[in-house]
């Protein structure tokens, strides 16, 4: 084992692989809680319940394509680097396609599995790069940025902090209700516990809040802690037979947001750790397309199990941070996402008020972004901001995603610059327009 990891190679030895391990499964922990809730609608109150998720079955479905992922990446791939449903993509899934597109989640797995697919190929065949480099760096940032902002609107939502109002849209919420200073106090003690650089502040945040809402008499204790594992009958396999319905314009842009999404997510997630680590070669990243093997077929078969996109994650950092340098690292996460699956009967305590901390918190990770974008030259920053804008103003990730790959090739030909858009831009364009059109009709 120690040769097949080349501990000697990377200064590392079993005990320090195992605590990166351990470290990178605290730090993305959060996901086994919010992911079924998220996807499930948990929190959204007059939604019929025969069109929400199980919210067993996505738990199982969680742990387990995370537990395959990390295993497939720490045993194939031999990186560090963990792999679970995405953040981004889970509220896209939820928020943007089940609830405002109203498209039912069966069929909304089957677009999750075909984008994974074409993933697949693009990792197999080499075209990573060229369609990297056809998207701007600002949108592909502007899209990040957008994301992290949906989201943070919706954890301030679920938090209470943030409703809905019939002269403004939006406004403060109630401050005396217990639920929202739940939320509030569980805000303030994972921001304490992440600057202090406490590893997996998130999921700690979770439990403490947890507890204290407990003793509050704002969440009900649980029956038991260890329990049967949840079948995933209500999801396993469904994306198959709704294959058949992904072939419309509406879904094919939906197909194309999680590729979209996942693509870039895990190029970036790769090269960041990569580069903390020390892995890079030349400024290559050694067996990359085997990572990138491993992160898209993680969505296919997490597709078939039951969740949203399965993709490389950035708290591997806190992992690699630990000492973590080798494939192992994965091997022990994923132990523990198998682990995890007899703890099932402890989600069933967990509330909105509990993750909407964590909601927040990744939205700040992730607009991070934006000091990226050069905001100077307004043919960028104009497509950049209505992106990022779009988002949590409509609802919708993919329609944030249409305004500005809208406005880009606009804007840049106006400012002379369309010699530097590349084709896949512009028939990126016609397929956003046809999107507006159809959503006219």
């Amino acid at each position: 084992m120690r040769k097949y990891f080349e501990f000697d190679k990377f200064g590392t030895s079993y005990k320090t692989e195992t605590i990166a391990g351990l470290t990178t499964f605290l730090a993305m922990a959060y996901i086994l809680i919010v992911n079924p809730l998220m996807l499930s609608l948990a929190s959204v109150g007059d939604y019929p319940d025969a069109l929400r998720m199980d919210q067993g079955a996505v738990f199982t479905a969680t742990a387990l394509s995370s537990a395959i992922a990390c295993l497939v990446m720490g045993l194939y791939a031999k990186y560090p680097i963990a792999l679970a449903p995405g953040m981004g993509l889970n509220a896209f899934f939820a928020y943007s396609v089940v609830l405002g597109m109203g498209i039912p989640w069966q069929t909304a797995l089957a677009g999750v599995m075909v984008s994974g697919v074409i993933f697949v190929f693009l990792s197999l065949f080499g075209v990573r790069e060229r369609i990297i480099n056809a998207i701007p760096a600002e949108l592909k940032y502007a899209v990040g940025a957008g994301i992290g902002l949906f989201i943070t609107f919706i954890g301030l939502q679920n938090a209470g902090l943030i409703v809905g109002d019939e002269a403004v849209l939006v406004s403060l919420g109630d401050l005396t209700n217990g639920n929202t200073l739940l939320a509030v106090f569980g805000l303030f003690i994972t921001v304490i516990m992440m600057i202090r650089g406490l590893k997996g502040g998130i999921f700690f945040g979770i439990v403490v809040t947890t507890v204290v809402g407990m003793l509050f008499g704002l969440i009900d204790r649980p029956d038991q802690i260890i329990g049967e594992v949840p079948s995933m009958a209500p999801t396993f396999g469904v994306a198959f037979s709704h294959l058949g319905d992904v072939f419309t314009i509406q879904m094919l842009v939906v197909i194309l947001t999680f590729l979209f999404v996942d693509f870039f997510d895990t190029a970036g997630t790769l090269v960041a750790v990569a580069n903390q680590g020390g892995f890079m070669e030349g400024n290559k990243l050694p067996r990359a397309n085997k990572a990138l093997l491993a992160d898209s077929t993680s969505t296919v078969y997490g597709a078939i199990f039951g969740t949203s996109t399965t993709t490389s994650y950035i708290e591997s950092s806190a992992g690699i941070a630990a000492g973590g340098r080798t494939g192992f690292a994965s091997v022990v996460t994923a132990g523990l996402f198998l682990l995890s699956l007899m703890f099932f009967p402890l989600l069933s305590v967990i509330t909105e008020a509990v993750t909407a901390p964590a909601l927040i918190i990744v939205g700040v990770l992730m607009v991070s972004a934006l000091g990226k974008i050069d905001w100077l030259k307004l043919e960028i920053a104009v497509p950049a901001f209505l992106t990022i804008i779009a988002m949590p103003l409509t609802y919708s990730i993919a329609t944030g995603i249409a305004v500005g790959f809208i406005f880009y090739p606009i804007t840049m030909i106006m400012k002379g610059r369309g010699k530097e858009i590349h084709p896949i831009m512009y028939a990126l364009f016609v397929i956003f327009i046809l999107y507006f059109i159809f959503l006219l009709e």
